[in-house]
């Protein structure tokens, strides 16, 4: 059995779960691949760590050059991260002939286009499980199990931070802050979780994702992001209330007019599968022609739920390696000539419903005119709630819920209403889906 010799770039979380697990499993990862998988060679700048992770069983170093230049490496596992050196390490892994494996979803996002063409050049693999939700097998779903279907629509919880932060704002009634705070403690947060709850993190999956489902580049500077920040317990509280969750969502369409690409808070009905999704657990919603709604669900991040998909790519491209270019399963699901440069649409021109919850005097007249507002611009409200003055205040909440519309009508109504002597501060919108069944 021939060995496949395995360069791994970071032994942090990922990197450690990455060699335990194939440490673990050896034997039948060896028996599925059809050659021995080893990793004989760890950069990382913290060498005592990786000398913990690994007790002396490896080469270890700190210039992750000499491993992506080592000619005794068949393949780069790069779970550094970020998009600066990761690029460069990469880039000259490919120059080198050598396979690549990766969970960097922001390097393929920002730069997957570049990234795919080296490696078609050189006639090597490049593969990116680990990039989107973890543990969940969706790239290989996507590009393999769903290849007779035309994909509709992908829709996803795919930022297991936001998801456990959201879920706790839910079922503790806590402040984003509070929950925030709780989230770092717990390890679910970094010290900087601008990616995370700025719904970024999200953004670079669901751009792989399109382009797996579509067929098409890599267009990562288009995508409209909106994050968790702004949310209140209230908005959370008010949604269940009206039936529906709150998720921050990956959702990307394609229609007529082009492909949808956004993240953002989401109302879901409480009896969709997705909305009850809790924790910082991951789940992808795949809509295809032949086959309709599938949901995939599992965990999003950790050591061993993200090394199992890492794994999975080493067992895949040690299959493949002796296998002709034109054989093996393409980057993104469809061959290099058949990619289409898809227009993306811009999110003034999605047609979405929407939850909005407006701060207002309580006096007469400053609902009939709120409505007038929406009736205007073609708005139809679906239900709509309003709350009553805490004692002392004069000051009340009304929440509405409106039937679909396009989201540029929405912005006018929304500065029309915020424009009122009556409304106080700024009009909290939350856009809404129905998501299948």
């Amino acid at each position: 059995m021939k060995q496949i010799n395995v360069g791994l770039l970071g032994i942090g979380t990922v990197g450690g779960g990455t060699f335990n697990v194939l440490m673990r499993n050896q034997q039948e990862i060896a028996g599925r691949a059809g050659h021995s998988i080893v990793i004989t060679k760890v950069a990382d700048r913290n060498l005592e760590l990786a000398r913990q992770v690994t007790a002396g069983q490896v080469s270890l170093t700190d210039d992750a050059f000499s491993v992506v230049n080592d000619p005794d490496i068949d393949v780069v596992v790069e779970l550094i991260g970020g998009y600066g050196i990761a690029k460069e390490l990469v880039l000259t892994a490919i120059r080198n002939g050598k396979h690549v494996v990766t969970a960097n979803k922001a390097l393929i996002a920002l730069h997957g286009n570049e990234i795919f063409a080296a490696a078609r050049e050189q006639g090597v693999i490049v593969a990116f499980e680990a990039a989107v939700a973890g543990g969940i097998p969706i790239i290989k779903a996507l590009r393999e199990g769903l290849a007779a279907n035309r994909i509709e629509w992908i829709a996803g919880i795919i930022n297991g931070t936001t998801n456990f932060i959201l879920t706790e704002m839910r079922e503790k009634g806590l402040a984003f802050a509070d929950v925030l705070g709780e989230a770092q403690r717990l390890g679910y947060a970094e010290a900087d979780p601008t990616f995370d709850v700025e719904g970024i993190d999200a953004a670079h999956k669901l751009m792989i994702l399109a382009a797996i489902g579509f067929g098409m580049p890599m267009k990562f500077d288009q995508a409209y992001t909106e994050g968790i920040t702004r949310l209140e317990s209230k908005d959370i509280r008010y949604a269940e209330e009206l039936g529906y969750r709150v998720k921050l969502l990956g959702i990307t369409k394609r229609s007529e007019a082009g492909v949808e690409l956004r993240v953002h808070p989401t109302l879901i009905p409480e009896k969709r599968l997705v909305a009850n999704v809790n924790g910082a657990m991951n789940a992808v919603l795949v809509k295809g022609d032949a086959v309709g709604p599938t949901l995939y669900y599992g965990a999003g991040a950790g050591a061993e739920p993200t090394a199992s998909a890492v794994i999975a790519d080493l067992v895949d491209v040690a299959r493949m390696m002796t296998t002709e270019v034109a054989a093996r399963v393409p980057y993104l699901g469809f061959q290099s000539g058949q990619i289409v440069d898809l227009a993306v649409m811009p999110i003034s021109e999605i047609s979405s419903a929407y939850y909005l919850r407006l701060r207002v005097s309580d006096k007469p007249g400053v609902l009939a005119e709120v409505t007038r507002i929406l009736g205007d611009r073609a708005i139809s409200i679906d239900a709509m709630m309003q709350k009553e003055p805490a004692e002392g205040e004069d000051q009340a909440d009304i929440v509405i819920l409106t039937h679909t519309t396009v989201e540029k009508n929405m912005d006018m109504a929304i500065a029309a209403i915020e424009a009122l002597s009556a409304i106080e501060g700024k009009v909290t919108r939350i856009r809404m889906e129905e998501l299948g069944r």
